[in-house]
């Protein structure tokens, strides 16, 4: 299992008149989870997109457990369970607030797609070498 923590405050402008984060801004910041434990594996998006690799979304779920409010400083926990086969990948997110009590959680599916070829491929080589010593 992979794992990554990315810590987010939430701003005035992701809120709305409840002083609640809204729930659109819920995808952005499993995004900037997904980015980062992506860079801290070793390999960031823009790698992968200069290779002509894209990693679109396909499928997102989300559960709202706990409402998330302007500036309380949150932990984005992102976690890869399974060495990924063929062209898919899960993202698992966590989003915890700052007393540690878990708030969001939810998957997101993404695919590895050959922008030149205009169809789904295998996970690339490089990025299975940097996730294979987590699933050994």
């Amino acid at each position: 299992m992979y794992s990554a923590k990315t810590e987010i405050r939430v701003r005035y402008g992701e809120t709305d008149q409840m002083s609640y984060l809204y729930h659109g801004n819920y995808a952005s910041y499993y995004e900037v989870g997904r980015t980062d434990a992506m860079r801290a594996l070793g390999l960031a998006y823009k790698e992968l997109e200069e290779k002509g690799i894209m990693m679109p979304v396909v499928k997102q779920t989300m559960e709202y457990l706990r409402p998330v409010f302007y500036d309380d400083l949150i932990t984005v926990t992102t976690i890869i369970k399974e060495l990924p086969e063929g062209s898919k990948v899960d993202f698992h997110t966590e989003m915890y607030n700052e007393k540690g009590k878990l708030v969001n959680r939810g998957v997101t599916t993404l695919v590895f797609y050959n922008k030149e070829q205009r169809k789904t491929v295998a996970m690339p080589e490089i990025m299975k070498q940097q996730l294979q010593p987590f699933f050994s």
